[in-house]
């Protein structure tokens, strides 16, 4: 066979590398490599080169992730013509990047350049195979397809096999790019030729053969005029003139439909329509001088537009172009695997989408969580998962959370593989998802020692070893070590008291209360313990172990008692002085502006009303705290240090008091928590003023009434793990029931009972926690008024600034 009738119009990898504004590679494998670098790079000084050489190579030495480094890296080399160092640079790169399409190209030709013959040509192939898998690219699929048709020697000699070849690399490039609209054709174009040169050199005495290539050429002429595409036209118009060739008689008439099947004329014209539906965003995608946040926002109205024409090939063959562009832009990884998984549910299209986000953004540690996850759904085997998740942990990611996301995903996905098997999978041992655990403990201990985060770790763990371990010994083990990491927190405790309650084991549960109601925990955790092992008691133990029970907690609430009694004055003391200093700044700002010119003093005129009302609105809030903190037996107080700035006055008109708050809860989640019903105007999260820490209590205040009753509907609903306790927060009807006195001697404008010396008061759950609106269980509303006439007249806030500036 002749080679130039199979290839008539011969392209060589150097020709095709000229055209993409590459630099050609020398024909010679012994000649220089540096001979392709500019002018001004041959006359560089060597000890420079030289220099920054090895400043990259220490560079990458402790940081191989650094892009710029390998980059630099790779050119120096190939500027110095080191053809060992310069494949192992390569190497290293692809395995941690994906190469642009310019460096797939221009490996493959300085492979090209070095050698020939089978061996090189595998290799090249190989090189085009991993390129064409990293980008999309027309340019890398169309020099891919030349260099088949020139190097395979089954192809340049026209065999059967080497025809087959061919053709299904074509048409893997038309699957790939054949809807490209703006470049597409080309790939359309050299099908065609290739096509037509296997007719050119079959005999013309086969007619049959003949006949059968002809109409091979015309179904991909036909195929191509039916995809939307730049120039449509004259594709067209090289349709019919080729029919001509033929010996088809063509109408030339005035229309373009004009000597066409009416099915070709059909599917043409409706590709025209779509392509004219779609020349404006091809044209703002293509315009490379406007910001690329602007291109990236053109895109993504594009991707918009084509997902509402509901065609999934048409719409990833976008996506493709669109990270071709922005290869780093995650939040475009994201939305293009989310309508894959939306689209496709499963398969291998989806994993090697997945494989190439996490390689362009792999510090982002969602998408291996989302990789792995789509794995998982594909049934792949827990060999590439683990390999998957080997890999991510080699990351760096911004948050401690996304490591924490990143281990509790692969757990889940391990306790699943174990608990369902899939069938005709290999059954996994437990020990895996016990090492998992380790691996994941060892890791994070140290950066979320005390965390909500690092309990919910081990009581996963604790949990699965008890249920799915099947071994109790393991599972205490398993709290043990938490509580030597986190032993100050009071809710690993209760987890493992909960853990053996569940089991049964009761007797183990009394030791577990024995070892930590003595011990010092945040905010009111250290009375909430004996409360709590009392009630366990109660309910569990005999009449001694409650008595025993008792004759324990009583001197620790005793002590805890006195602690807090003995740091309420000074924080009050503290709190009065602050006070007094902002009214005396305030006195001294007045005085000298009394001093100031007339004009100055006419112009803050109008701010002294505002000022003087501040101060009084400061008073009676002041008055209002020191009257609760004096009732609630010093433990509890909103003001962390004393007030300092101006305090606003709650009105609570509209307003929901939320209980049973988890303590890591911020301002952000309870927003987030209420963002379905809206109305949100502020949110108050009440702190306990000895350590600062939220209390697990909140007011939110809502615009109206409509927004407050809709977010009161979500009482009970779960927040971080715990139910939460919503209800209208009611200041009217709570100013007339805290003005009087229960039985038991404690004011109950304090929400909580007083408790005696000599006795503990058992009273069930605190009451401190309870909504204005809500009266604590025996409190009575209706008690007779007092006598004193001092309180029947309330004072003004003139009597209560006077009575302030006097003190």
């Amino acid at each position: 066979m002749d080679e130039e009738t199979l290839n008539p119009e011969p392209h060589t990898v150097t020709s095709l590398a000229n055209n993409n504004g590459d630099q050609p590679m020398p024909d010679a494998a012994d000649q220089n490599l540096s001979s392709s670098d500019s002018d001004s790079d041959s006359a560089s000084d060597p000890g420079e080169d030289l220099q920054q050489i090895q400043t990259l190579e220490a560079e990458l030495a402790t940081n191989p992730s650094n892009y710029d480094a390998n980059v630099q890296y790779i050119k120096m080399m190939r500027k110095m013509a080191d053809i060992e160092k310069l494949q192992r640079a390569r190497e290293a790169m692809s395995k941690v990047f994906p190469l642009t399409p310019s460096m797939w190209q221009e490996w493959a030709d300085d492979e090209v350049a070095m050698g020939s013959g089978a061996e090189t040509f595998a290799t090249v192939e190989k090189l085009y195979e991993q390129g064409v898998f990293d980008y999309l690219s027309i340019s890398l699929w169309s020099d891919y397809l030349a260099f088949v048709r020139e190097n395979d020697p089954s192809v340049k000699e026209a065999s059967p096999a080497g025809i087959s070849k061919a053709r299904d690399l074509f048409e893997r490039a038309l699957t790939a790019a054949g809807l490209h609209v703006s470049e597409g054709s080309k790939i359309w174009e050299a099908y065609r030729e290739f096509e037509q040169a296997i007719l050119h050199i079959i005999d013309g005495t086969d007619t049959q053969a003949r006949e059968k290539q002809i109409q091979r050429i015309r179904v991909i002429f036909q195929r191509q005029l039916s995809v939307p595409h730049v120039d449509m036209r004259s594709t067209l118009l090289a349709y019919k003139a080729w029919e001509m060739e033929q010996g088809i008689v063509v109408d030339t008439g005035c229309s373009d439909h004009d000597g066409i099947s009416s099915h070709v004329a059909s599917a043409y014209q409706k590709a025209l329509e779509i392509y004219n539906a779609r020349v404006c965003f091809e044209e703002k995608i293509s315009q490379h001088d406007m910001p690329d946040e602007e291109r990236l926002k053109q895109f993504m109205n594009y991707l918009k537009f084509e997902q509402s024409c509901g065609d999934p090939v048409r719409v990833q063959v976008l996506y493709e172009r669109a990270i071709t562009e922005f290869p780093i832009a995650s939040q475009l990884w994201f939305d293009y695997t989310h309508y894959l998984d939306k689209t496709f549910k499963v398969g291998r299209i989806i994993s090697n989408v997945y494989s190439r986000a996490v390689k362009n953004c792999p510090w982002v540690g969602e998408l291996w969580v989302r990789y792995l996850l789509s794995l998982e759904r594909g049934h792949a085997s827990e060999k590439e998962i683990a390999a998957v998740f080997y890999k991510s942990q080699q990351c760096t990611f911004s948050t401690l959370d996304e490591y924490v996301d990143l281990f509790f995903t692969r757990i889940d996905g391990l306790r699943r593989r174990i608990s369902c098997p899939i069938e005709g999978d290999h059954a996994l041992d437990y020990s895996v998802l016990r090492d998992t655990f380790q691996s994941a403990s060892d890791y994070l201990s140290p950066q979320m020692k005390n965390t909500d985060g690092l309990l919910r770790l081990y009581a996963y763990w604790a949990r699965l070893e008890l249920h799915l371990g099947k071994d109790i010994a393991a599972a205490r083990g398993v709290w043990e070590s938490l509580l030597k990491i986190s032993g100050t927190m009071m809710e690993a405790w209760q987890g493992y008291i909960a853990m053996e309650i569940e089991s049964g084991h009761v007797n183990e549960a009394r030791s577990i209360y024995k070892r930590c109601f003595s011990k010092k925990f945040s905010g009111t955790g250290s009375e909430d313990i004996c409360y709590l092992w009392l009630r366990f008691e109660r309910e569990f133990g005999s009449l001694d172990d409650f008595d025993h029970a008792q004759q324990k907690v009583a001197p620790r609430l005793q002590e805890l008692q006195l602690f807090r009694s003995k740091q309420e004055p000074q924080l009050t003391e503290e709190r009065d002085n602050s006070f007094k200093k902002n009214v005396r700044d305030k006195r001294k700002q007045a005085s000298d502006a009394s001093e100031q010119p007339l004009a100055k003093r006419q112009k803050d005129a109008g701010q002294k009303k505002k000022k003087e009302y501040e101060v009084q609105n400061l008073a009676e809030q002041n008055e209002g705290t020191e009257m609760k903190a004096k009732g609630v037996k010093g433990v509890q107080s909103e003001m962390k240090e004393p007030v300092q700035e101006k305090t606003k006055v709650y009105a609570d008109q509209c307003t929901a008091f939320v209980s049973n708050l988890n303590l890591k809860a911020n301002n952000e989640h309870l927003h987030q928590f209420f963002s379905d019903v809206g109305g949100v105007v502020a949110i108050r999260i009440l702190k306990d003023k000895f350590t600062g820490k939220s209390r697990g209590l909140a007011y939110v205040d809502f615009s109206d009434d409509a927004h407050l009753a809709a977010a009161v509907a979500k009482n009970k609903k779960t927040l971080l793990g715990k139910k939460l306790s919503i209800a209208r927060s009611d200041p009217k009807r709570g100013k007339k029931e805290h003005g009087h006195t229960d039985q038991t001697g404690a004011a109950s404008g304090s929400g909580e009972p007083r408790q005696r010396s000599d006795n503990v008061l058992l009273k069930g759950k605190n009451t401190f926690a309870v909504p204005r609106n809500v009266a604590a269980l025996g409190w009575s509303t209706n008690k007779p008024k007092t006598e004193d006439p001092d309180d029947e007249k309330p004072k003004s806030n003139d009597e209560f600034r006077s009575m302030f500036l006097k003190g």
